[in-house]
């Protein structure tokens, strides 16, 4: 071990068993989970007796990795004939459309079982009982209102409706830190516990639910640790040709935090932002090389298409929206691409270090069918202590949504939005918070003043805390007074920066700065260095 991973270790306070963790120390930490039980007695019913099954899932990562998950886990448990059905970004937005119940009634199913949704649907779920089909929930978002009461169970870490102590339990084992695709993977093992899957053959799932787990921005602690640990081994060996294709076409050489972050998540995305996530559903759930390959070069398309539409709309907001960006949470409304409003609210929030909202105007049926009407919906950004469920909670009577702490969706009538944005400006004004910028500061995390230390041994020892994400970020290093030996624009449009630096062995006076990095392995005509 390297004097500085040593000292990474120690500042940190990481445990062997977090270096190398355990698969699943508590084989049946899933019995912590909210109806769990009920959960896998109906699904067990289902699958013995034959009954249709519907999957229903989501349109971004988490829920299409969750869908997939939990398929492969009904296939593995023996049951057959099984629909999937995600929602339509631009028609049905986030969470179960009521077009499921009537897919539903017409296909004969009799169980529906939500990945990623429906802790906040309780109007459909009702709607589905009525029409004699039973509804199971899997899912990590807030609960906004009351549960299902309809529901045959609503497996949510989340869930507010539970004793203190078992409360205290999903907190203490990370169960309350699971993705939708983590929750779905749950109920999985509690399946093998049952003996309906061969116990070990869940873990090759695990690709997924590291892929899910990473792009929806979990933290990486206890649970998420040991799944997405084995995540990563199982992807770099995975069996699907979708990831396979899809990683090729990346050109993911090597499997990392950063590949799927910023090469296979937003690929996978892209379906359900521009076009359909059904897209990206067949192609995790794809078992032909030919279909693989042309399904990840559409969505390769598509992720271009998504980075022209999101260049598009920054410079016209950054143009044209300086009064709403003036203000301490920003709200902007235009007419942009309904699949890039969380990635541009994202963007505001990194640009301009205050909790954004994006807006875009769509066409929307009336309830009695008989004519259109314009509806605003958005995405949320936040950071620090500003929680966008509290703050959609304090707005309930202006518009409806739901979500996390850090995202959320929004859908606000036209002659709303400016009550919207006093509403939720004034909100935010009476928490009082301070000094939120510092949870976007780039700091070191270590400080070096000798880069010989940074070698090829240190980026071994680094890459022991893969994969890197919220709680264990990857480690980053102040260099104080370093000489800048060069400096040049480099990249598509000379948006990126080129230095060369000397360390403070150099003795000419020269101009010194300081510089906050981190470290990797970079290969140039057979050499490695770091």
């Amino acid at each position: 071990m390297s004097r500085v991973f040593d000292e990474i270790v120690k500042k940190r306070g990481l445990s062997p068993d977090f270096l190398k963790p355990k698969y699943l120390s508590k084989k049946k930490i899933f019995s912590s989970l909210p109806d769990i039980k009920v959960a896998v007695s109906r699904i067990k019913e289902a699958v013995l007796t034959g009954e249709k099954i519907m999957v229903y899932g989501d349109y971004d990562v988490d829920g299409v990795t969750a869908t997939t998950v939990m398929v492969d886990a009904l296939k593995m448990a023996g049951a057959s004939g099984i629909i999937t059905m995600l929602p339509d970004r631009f028609v049905d937005g986030y969470g179960m459309s009521e077009k499921c119940v009537e897919k539903a009634a017409s296909l004969g199913i009799s169980l529906v079982i939500t990945v990623d949704c429906g802790s906040n649907n309780s109007e459909v779920i009702s709607k589905l009982k009525e029409a004699g089909v039973e509804t199971v929930v899997t899912d990590h978002h807030e609960v906004m209102t009351e549960i299902p009461k309809d529901a045959v169970a609503v497996v949510n870490p989340k869930r507010t409706d539970v004793s203190d102590a078992i409360k205290k339990k999903i907190l203490e084992t990370g169960l309350i830190d699971l993705a939708g695709v983590g929750v779905a993977f749950m109920v999985a093992l509690a399946l093998v516990s049952e003996g309906l899957i061969p116990d070990g053959q869940e873990k090759w799932m695990l690709d997924l639910v590291l892929i899910g787990t990473l792009c929806d921005s979990m933290t990486l602690s206890k649970l998420n640790r040991e799944l997405t640990f084995y995540g990563k081994k199982v992807l770099e060996k995975t069996r699907r040709p979708g990831l396979k294709e899809l990683m090729r076409i990346a050109g993911c050489s090597e499997i990392s935090s950063e590949a799927i972050g910023f090469q296979i998540g937003p690929r996978l995305n892209a379906g359900g932002r521009m076009e359909s996530a059904e897209i990206s559903l067949s192609l995790l759930m794809s078992d032909s090389k030919v279909e693989a390959v042309k399904l990840a070069e559409q969505l390769n398309n598509l992720n271009s298409e998504r980075r022209n539409e999101q260049i598009l709309a920054m410079q016209e907001i950054e143009e044209e929206r300086s009064e709403e960006l003036a203000r301490d949470v920003i709200v902007v409304s235009g007419e942009w691409h309904e699949g890039v409003l969380g990635i541009i609210a994202g963007r505001l929030v990194e640009k301009y270090h205050k909790p954004a909202f994006v807006l875009s105007k769509v066409s929307m049926k009336d309830i009695d069918g008989d004519g259109i009407s314009d509806i605003y919906k958005g995405s949320g950004r936040s950071f620090g202590d500003f929680n966008l469920a509290d703050a959609i909670r304090s707005c309930v009577s202006i518009c409806g949504g739901g979500g996390h702490a850090m995202a959320c969706g929004v859908k606000i009538l036209p002659e709303m939005i400016e009550d919207f944005a006093d509403e939720v400006n004034a909100y935010y004004n009476s928490l009082g918070l301070k000094n939120q910028e510092k949870f976007l500061e780039i700091n070191g995390e270590f400080s070096e003043s000798d880069l010989r230390q940074f070698d090829e041994e240190l980026l071994e020892d680094i890459a022991q805390l893969e994969p890197f994400g919220n709680g264990n970020e990857e480690p980053t290093f102040e260099l104080f007074n370093v000489e800048v030996v060069e400096a040049r624009a480099v990249g598509k449009e000379g948006k990126h920066l080129r230095m060369v630096v000397k360390d403070e062995m150099n003795t000419r006076m020269t101009e010194k700065v300081s510089v906050v990095v981190r470290l990797m392995k970079n290969e140039w005509n057979g050499r490695v260095f770091v």
